[in-house]
C-alpha cells in the first residue's frame, strides 16, 4: 500500500499540497483494516513525502516531497537533509541496489541508520542489498583534505581522513552483512579504492535515482594530535545535493543513465581492491 501511494506522489497523481483520500476511503480502497492504512502513512511520512497527519483530518502531500520536484526546479538540500529520507525510500523496494562515490562513507553510513532501525524493528524486509562503494585509495596523495603547507614525511591530516574512511567503511560493512544473520537477507557489500581525489559525490539508488553534489573546497584551521593545522577540506555532509529521476523528463533520465554508466567504467577499470588496513 506504502509502496502504491508512494507512486502516485512521486508521479503526479497525488499533487503536492493535495489532501490524502481520508482512511476509510484508503481501507475501502485497498481491502484492508485501518491499523494497516495508519501504517502505510506513517512510513509515507518518515520519508517526507506526508504532512500535517492527525486524527481528524487527512495528510497533506509535502509540498517539497522527495521524488515530486525532479527536473531543472527540484531545490538542492544538503546531504545530511536530502539523502536519508532518499535512503529509507530505496529501501522500501525487494531489491535495493546502492552505489556510491564519495571521499569517505560518513554521510552515506548515516543516512542508512534509519532503515536500518526498520529492518530490526520488523516493519520493512528487502530480500536481497546489493550495495557498492568507490572512495579514495589510502596509498594516494590525496588533494583535500591536505596541509595548505604541503604533506610532510607524516602526514596528520591523510593519516586522519584515512582513520575516519576505514572506520565508517568498517561500520557500513558490519551494519549491512550483520543482517543476513539477524534477517537472513541476502547482502552484498563491495568497496573499492580510486586512485584520485574525487571532486563530486555521486550516490546511485535502485537504478532509478542520481543525487549529485559538489566537494566545495575551504581553507581552514583544525587540531590534529594536539596541534593545529591549516588545511584544504570539504565538508561533504554540507554538500548540497541535486536529484535526478529516471523518468521525470530526457534530462534526468540521461542525467541518471549516464551516471550508472560514468560508475561501472570507474569500478571496472581504474579501481582497485581496498583494503581498510592501507
Amino acid at each position: 500500500m506504502a509502496d502504491e501511494l508512494r507512486s502516485r506522489i512521486t508521479s503526479g497523481v497525488l499533487r503536492p499540497g493535495q489532501r490524502m483520500p481520508t482512511q476509510a476511503e484508503l481501507a475501502e480502497e485497498f481491502g484492508v483494516e485501518r491499523g494497516a492504512v495508519r501504517q502505510a502513512l506513517r512510513i509515507l511520512r518518515s520519508e517526507h513525502l506526508l504532512t500535517d497527519m492527525s486524527k481528524g483530518s487527512p495528510a497533506t502531500v509535502a509540498r517539497y516531497a522527495p521524488g515530486t520536484e525532479s527536473g531543472p526546479e527540484a531545490p538542492p538540500q544538503p546531504t545530511t537533509v536530502a539523502l536519508a529520507p532518499r535512503m529509507s525510500s530505496a529501501f522500501a523496494a525487494p531489491h535495493v541496489e546502492i552505489d556510491a562515490l564519495c571521499l569517505t562513507s560518513v554521510s552515506l553510513t548515516l543516512a542508512m541508520s534509519e532503515p536500518l532501525r526498520e529492518i530490526h524493528a520488523g516493519r520493512i524486509k528487502p530480500a536481497r542489498i546489493d550495495v557498492r562503494v568507490l572512495l579514495p585509495s589510502g596509498r594516494i596523495e590525496l588533494a583535500f583534505p591536505a596541509p595548505v603547507e604541503g604533506p610532510g614525511e607524516d602526514d596528520p591530516v591523510h593519516r586522519n581522513w584515512l582513520e575516519q574512511r576505514n572506520a565508517q567503511g568498517q561500520v557500513l560493512r558490519h551494519n549491512l552483512l550483520a543482517l543476513r544473520g539477524t534477517h537472513g537477507i541476502d547482502v552484498h557489500v563491495a568497496f573499492r579504492a580510486l586512485p584520485f581525489t574525487p571532486p563530486v559525490k555521486l550516490y546511485l539508488l535502485n537504478g532509478s535515482e542520481a543525487l549529485f553534489a559538489y566537494y566545495t573546497v575551504t581553507r581552514r584551521g583544525a587540531e590534529i594530535d594536539h596541534e593545529h593545522l591549516e588545511m584544504y577540506d570539504a565538508e561533504g555532509t554540507r554538500s548540497m545535493l541535486f536529484p535526478f529521476a529516471q523518468g521525470a523528463g530526457l534530462r534526468d533520465t540521461t542525467f541518471v543513465e549516464q551516471s550508472h554508466l560514468w560508475f561501472n567504467a570507474l569500478w571496472e577499470t581504474i579501481s582497485s581492491d581496498l583494503e581498510f588496513g592501507t
